[in-house]
């Protein structure tokens, strides 16, 4: 399991914002859970955003992921199939390496080598939070004290999600790409595991456990929240997907980190990618597709129109 937690690490931002009521105000990472609001349900047939930017050569499809899904859903099929099958690429944000060497990625950068254990780093009331949510899930309390918090928080979060049925093999990506090597297509990953792991593990001390304390307070709500982010996903409901992204990316260096600034480098790759011929299928997490600053928005301010597939 420990190879397909790295796929896994940018739907966790998400979980910051999944019980955010929409009548409160802004909230931090540093402040209290939310109220819990209605979850939204999953279609029988999925039909997912689809976008796509093009000129006389060129044709780019923005399609959004989710990285973990529940196994049955068949959202694979219509515009999405269609849009698959005429590209000669696949863009995903990340290509996996080969288990033993995403083991030692993630040994090199997860691990805290201060030798100070991580339940140490907490005040007592936030400790004493953070073991009962352990146990909670039959983890023993020291479980994560070797760990970084920001790899804490995401291995805290993926627990409840497996308990309730989401499979870690499941995820889009890992359909998409089964089905580019068995066309033999061009894979491309925009990003290396190195720089994904980087993200979190260059976030200051004190932001990584807010990251883990606000994961701690919201931790019952992780199973309904990503069956709430995975129903906007699938009724193709950007709005309420970019909502989900802001209220939990209320902290700037988290919302630049994570969303923005990956957004702006993507946009810089795709302009420069219509200077080539050819049919390319973007796939990246359905948050970057949502919001203000989103991959589309990112791509207008660089002269270049995506347009919505309706299907």
């Amino acid at each position: 399991m420990m190879r397909r937690w790295l796929s896994y690490l940018f739907i966790v931002p998400i979980f910051l914002g999944l019980t955010a009521c929409e009548a409160a105000p802004p909230q931090s990472v540093g402040d209290a859970a939310p109220q819990q609001t209605e979850v939204a349900t999953i279609p029988d047939d999925p039909d997912p955003a689809l976008w796509v930017v093009k000129d006389e050569d060129t044709t780019i499809y923005l399609f959004g992921t989710v990285h973990i899904l529940k196994p049955g859903l068949t959202w694979f099929d219509e515009a999405v199939k269609e849009a698959f099958d005429a590209s000669d690429e696949l863009v995903i944000e990340m290509i996996e390496p080969d288990p033993a060497a995403m083991m030692k990625i993630v040994n090199d950068m997860a691990i805290d080598r201060t030798g100070v254990p991580l339940r140490d780093k907490l005040s007592e009331e936030d400790r004493a939070d953070y073991e009962a949510a352990l146990t909670s899930l039959n983890l023993p309390v020291a479980a994560f004290d070797p760990l970084k918090p920001w790899f804490a928080s995401v291995s805290l979060s993926l627990v409840p999600l497996m308990k309730s049925g989401y499979d870690t093999n499941s995820g889009v990506e890992d359909a998409l790409t089964s089905r580019a090597k068995a066309r033999n297509m061009k894979i491309i990953g925009l990003e290396t595991p190195e720089q994904q792991l980087g993200f979190f593990d260059n976030l200051p001390e004190d932001v990584q456990i807010r990251f883990l304390n606000f994961n701690v307070d919201t931790i019952d709500d992780m199973a309904d929240g990503m069956e709430n982010m995975v129903a906007h996903w699938a009724n193709a409901n950007i709005t309420a997907l970019a909502e989900l992204m802001n209220a939990g990316l209320e902290e700037k260096i988290l919302y630049e980190t994570l969303l923005s600034n990956r957004n702006a480098n993507w946009a810089v790759w795709v302009d420069e990618r219509m200077d080539q011929p050819g049919t390319v299928f973007m796939a990246v997490g359905a948050g970057h597709l949502a919001g203000e600053t989103s991959l589309q928005a990112q791509l207008k301010k660089r002269g270049l129109k995506t347009k919505r597939v309706k299907y």
